[in-house]
C-alpha cells in the first residue's frame, strides 16, 4: 500500500496488524481466481482514528486485458457490502503488458436507473519510465516491480534475463532489507524469471557470493534442481526395488524412500535429529 497506493496508506494504522479475511472471499466469490497468475485479498485494517476499514486488493501478474474485470470488481465491491453490510475500498494492481488497458470504472444504465463505479488501479508498466526512482527506492516493492518488468522485457532471451537477474538479486542484497524479505523477494525474482537448469550455476555463484557475507540461506532454484535431482535418484533406486520385488510392498517402499531422501535434502538436520526424525518418519 506504501508502494502503489501512498495516499491511501496515510489513512491507515500500522502499528495494529492487518487481518487476511480469506474465509469471508471465499463466501462472497467462491469461484474467484488464485494462483500464480491472479490473486484476490480481502483484508481488514484499522484507520488512524479507529475505525475499521477493508480491503479488496486484486492483483493480476503476466496476465491479458480482461473485459469483465470492471464487472468483477464491482460483483465483488457490492457482495461485500450485502454479506457484511461493510464498505471496501476496491483497489487492482495490473500486471499485463498491455500499455492501453487501464480498467478504472464500472458503468451500467437501463432506462434511467445508472451505476458508476470508480476504483483505483496501479499500472506496472508505468514504473518503467520511473526505473532511476525505482533503483533509490528502500521499499522491497521497488524490486518486485524490476523483477517483473524486466520478465516481461527478456521474455525469450535468456542470456539478457540471466544477466537481469543476477542485478536484481545483487540489488536485493544491497539494499539492506530484513532476512524475511530477502527470502520473499528472492522467491518470487526466482519464480518471475525462470531460467534454463545450465543457467542456474551461475545465478548460484552470486546467491553463494552474498549468502557467505550474509550467513544465510535461502531457498533457490538451485535447491529446486538438487531436489529434483534428489526425486529422480529416488524413483530410480524405487524402480530397482519394485523391479526386484514384483510387490506392492516394493513400491510403497520406494515412495517411502524417495520422500525421506527429499527431506533429508531440503531441512538438513543434524546427525543426532536426523536419526530422531527418520525412525518418527518410518513409523507414519
Amino acid at each position: 500500500m506504501h508502494f502503489f497506493f501512498p495516499t491511501i496508506a496515510t489513512v491507515i494504522d500500522w502499528s495494529r496488524p492487518a487481518e487476511f479475511l480469506d474465509k469471508e472471499l471465499q463466501r462472497i466469490a467462491p469461484r474467484s481466481k488464485s494462483g500464480k497468475q491472479t490473486v484476490d485479498k480481502l483484508v481488514k485494517v484499522w484507520r488512524i482514528d479507529g475505525s475499521e476499514l477493508w480491503f479488496l486488493i486484486h492483483i493480476e501478474v503476466q496476465s491479458q486485458k480482461d473485459g469483465g474485470f470492471p464487472l468483477r470488481m464491482y460483483i465483488y465491491h457490492y457482495r461485500i457490502f450485502d454479506k457484511y453490510k461493510q464498505r471496501a475500498v476496491s483497489v487492482a494492481i495490473l500486471g499485463d503488458d498491455d500499455p492501453q488497458w487501464r480498467p478504472s470504472q464500472y458503468q451500467d444504465q437501463l432506462l434511467g436507473c445508472e451505476v458508476n463505479m470508480k476504483f483505483p488501479i496501479a499500472k506496472l508498466l508505468d514504473y518503467e519510465a520511473k526505473w532511476h526512482e525505482l533503483e533509490q527506492s528502500s521499499n522491497p516493492f521497488a524490486v518486485v516491480v524490476m523483477a517483473h518488468l524486466k520478465a516481461i522485457a527478456t521474455h525469450g532471451r535468456v542470456r539478457d534475463r540471466l544477466q537481469w537477474k543476477k542485478t536484481l538479486i545483487r540489488r536485493m542484497y544491497e539494499k539492506g532489507h530484513s532476512e524475511q524479505e530477502v527470502l520473499d523477494l528472492f522467491r518470487f525474482i526466482d519464480w518471475i524469471m525462470k531460467l534454463p537448469e545450465e543457467f542456474e550455476k551461475e545465478i548460484q555463484e552470486v546467491v553463494d557470493e552474498f549468502e557467505e557475507a550474509k550467513q544465510m540461506r535461502y531457498v533457490t532454484s538451485i535447491e529446486r534442481l538438487a531436489q529434483k535431482r534428489g526425486r529422480e535418484q529416488g524413483l530410480e533406486q524405487g524402480l530397482e526395488q519394485g523391479l526386484e520385488k514384483g510387490t506392492k510392498e516394493g513400491r510403497r517402499q520406494a515412495q517411502r524412500e524417495m520422500i525421506l531422501h527429499i527431506l533429508r535434502f531440503r531441512f538438513q538436520p543434524d546427525p543426532e535429529t536426523t536419526d530422531s526424525l527418520l525412525a518418527s518418519l518410518k513409523l507414519i
